[in-house]
């Protein structure tokens, strides 16, 4: 194996930088159960006035502040709506079922987006036999769209639609501020139209861990009992929180970086024989391998071979993802070796991926 490895699976496999790790070393720390981690209670008070919300839940993971969003607006026997490859529904082991009794009701959009021409019409009547209609859920960025951006305008319309026929609206922005940079938004304008917001820091904001739930402070109220009964009540947390600040305060203008490395990324990839690709808009960058050429499992092996790791998302696609532990010239070095590989052909290839052959977080 090369001693260097060009990191492409995820930008959950970020590592804190050496600015981030002092912080966590310099985290003030109490029991945030007890509401007494001053870091955690500055850093929930920075995200909500960040977003223009009134109150934030700190969280341990992504799904985990989905699904007390969830938990919030819909009650067992409820169901809410969803674009089809919306990770709620799709990636978080049917939580919304296991931990809260609610149907997940797909819906086809567009590259993992949805309009209010898609949602017209869907909402159920008040009908024994149905399951009563009361949540639209949104993705922003839309990780299988291929990081997809909700314009501004199509977000107000879906929140005023929803909002019209008495529905609340969650927003999964786990790559929340990916979207902000490359919409040309500010976070309080894309977040006024929805009523939660889940933000995930440990993605391309390159904190450990840790994400939060943005609300009013009633449905913040409603959060933290769902974060208490699914097993996410924390203690001396700051010590993580620290990390998420740090990020906040430094790491989301440099996302700029991530996307114009996936551009250029994508365009070098573009050029390949066997190899087809749409643009990317942030710093997610999907690419099918044409079946004469082979798999994307079999592509996914010979690169892990030659040092980059870059997982299939199908039967003949891959993901690739930019971000901070991935600088400008590892991006073109990981394209150049796809292109070689491409050029060697991928016959005979023993398809093994490690971590799972569609992770998608």
């Amino acid at each position: 194996m090369p001693d260097a490895v060009i990191e492409m699976r995820s930008d959950t496999m970020t590592k804190p930088t050496p600015a981030m790790r002092q912080a966590i070393v310099n985290a003030e720390v109490g029991d945030d159960m007890s509401g007494e981690d001053p870091t955690v209670n500055r850093l929930e008070a920075l995200i909500a006035e960040k977003l223009g919300k009134e109150a934030a839940v700190f969280a341990c993971s992504g799904t985990q502040s989905n699904q007390m969003g969830v938990r919030v607006h819909c009650a067992p026997g409820d169901e809410l709506l969803i674009e089809a490859w919306g990770h709620i529904a799709s990636y978080e082991a049917g939580a919304p079922a296991a931990l809260s009794g609610v149907t997940c009701r797909p819906i086809q959009g567009r590259r993992g987006l949805l309009d209010v021409n898609d949602l017209d019409g869907q909402i159920h009547r008040d009908d024994q036999h149905l399951c009563p209609t009361r949540l639209v859920c949104v993705e922003n960025t839309a990780n299988r769209g291929g990081g997809t951006v909700y314009s501004l305008g199509a977000l107000q319309q879906i929140g005023a639609w929803a909002h019209e026929h008495g529905l609340m609206v969650h927003m999964d922005g786990a790559r929340l501020f990916n979207a902000v940079v490359a919409g040309g938004y500010s976070s309080q304008e894309i977040c006024e139209p929805v009523d939660t917001i889940s933000v995930c820091f440990s993605k391309g904001l390159g904190c450990p861990m840790g994400s939060a739930l943005v609300g009013s402070a009633e449905q913040m109220r409603k959060a933290r009992r769902a974060r208490k009964l699914f097993g996410g009540a924390l203690r001396q947390a700051g010590i993580v929180a620290a990390a998420a600040i740090h990020a906040l305060e430094n790491h989301i203008d440099r996302m700029q970086e991530d996307h114009d490395n996936a551009r250029e990324f994508a365009q070098i990839l573009s050029e390949i024989d066997g190899i087809q690709i749409e643009m990317p808009e942030t710093n997610l960058v999907f690419f099918d391998v044409e079946e004469a050429a082979g798999t994307a499992f079999a592509l996914s092996s010979r690169l892990r071979q030659r040092g980059v790791n870059i997982n299939p998302s199908g039967p003949q696609t891959l993901r690739a993802c930019t971000h901070l532990d991935v600088p400008r010239e590892q991006v073109l070095r990981a394209a150049e070796i796809i292109g070689e590989c491409m050029t060697e052909g991928l016959a005979g290839v023993t398809e093994t991926v490690a971590g799972g052959p569609y992770a998608q977080g």
